[in-house]
């Protein structure tokens, strides 16, 4: 007898996804490219990830954009990423504006140009009161020191007399983090085929399922993060889904 159709339903799909977005460089060298062509390409990988994110109804998504580690690349690329991320920032966020998407600078934006943090600042008010997707963008992040500034906020307020010790918990620690009032990460996805969460969101993503891709980051569009979406249905509920139902829920 043949098994009752079951049909996918937007309940089953993760609420939270983190993306590391690896592969720029390898996938502009590829192409006889400079590295920098590689992050500009990037760019629109973002687009259709976010895009399809929003119609899938996910709740929140994390791009890692930009490390702590990644202070320790040549000046040049440094100084072009930070160019780009001004760029992107000013011509994407009235489209994330009108998409009704909430934007949020994640990480230690103290680092970055007076400029630039100006641009986050007016970005992140635009779009503050959007009632859809959550796009975090985690700029000069580490996991690490999420937690330690976390760990810091508490011992502040011991000190001041505004808590006792005893009042530090896994929710109050959570309530403090960058990510405070969002849900913890359900997916992570790593493209470029490196298997290791490089110290990203190591408090939120204790319990997620990680998937790795060969795919370099300028290639992934709506087809592969529906792969990666099916592939974490199957892993939490044994559900038998496809890719192309995905696709079916993005088109409906």
């Amino acid at each position: 007898m043949a098994e009752p159709e079951i049909t996918l339903s937007a309940d089953k799909l993760p609420k939270h996804i983190a993306v590391i977005m690896d592969g720029n460089g390898r996938w502009a060298k590829s192409k006889g490219k400079a590295r920098v062509f590689g992050h500009k390409a990037g760019v629109e990988a973002v687009r259709k990830t976010v895009s399809a994110a929003s119609r899938l109804g996910i709740e929140v998504i994390t791009l890692f954009a930009f490390s702590s580690e990644n202070w320790r690349r040549p000046e040049e690329e440094v100084s072009l990423l930070m160019e780009l991320f001004m760029t992107v920032l000013g011509r994407e966020v009235k489209r994330l504006h009108k998409n009704n998407i909430r934007l949020c600078i994640i990480g230690d934006t103290t680092r970055f140009s007076a400029r630039l943090q100006k641009k986050i600042a007016e970005a992140q008010a635009l779009t503050a009161d959007n009632t859809g997707l959550v796009l975090n963008v985690a700029a000069n992040y580490g996991g690490q020191w999420d937690i330690l500034q976390a760990a810091r906020q508490l011992a502040q307020h011991v000190a001041d007399q505004a808590m006792p010790v005893e009042a530090i918990t896994e929710t109050t620690l959570a309530q403090a983090l960058s990510t405070a009032g969002q849900p913890d990460v359900d997916l992570l996805i790593r493209t470029s085929g490196e298997r290791r969460i490089s110290n990203f969101m190591l408090w939120q993503m204790a319990y997620a399922e990680l998937y790795f891709t060969e795919q370099h980051w300028p290639d992934f569009d709506e087809q592969s993060l529906a792969d990666a979406i099916a592939w974490y249905v199957n892993r939490e509920r044994r559900f038998g889904c496809t890719g192309e139902q995905i696709q079916a829920l993005l088109e409906s």
